[in-house]
């Protein structure tokens, strides 16, 4: 498997700001990332506790 070019703390920062509301056109577009890409991140990441991410 391709490893991603975002740690998990990214995916988790970028998931979190579009639980804070900012649109996920406006969460994609800073990272150059697709709607595709943050949807599976939340499918993946989106249970887990915020703890997990922080090592």
């Amino acid at each position: 498997m391709k490893k991603s070019k975002f740690s998990e703390t990214q995916i988790a920062f970028i998931l979190l700001q579009a639980d804070e509301g900012t649109p996920v056109f406006e969460v994609c577009r800073k990272p150059g990332i697709s709607d595709a890409t943050f949807y599976f991140w939340r499918k993946r990441y989106g249970g887990m506790p915020r703890a997990t991410f922080n090592r």
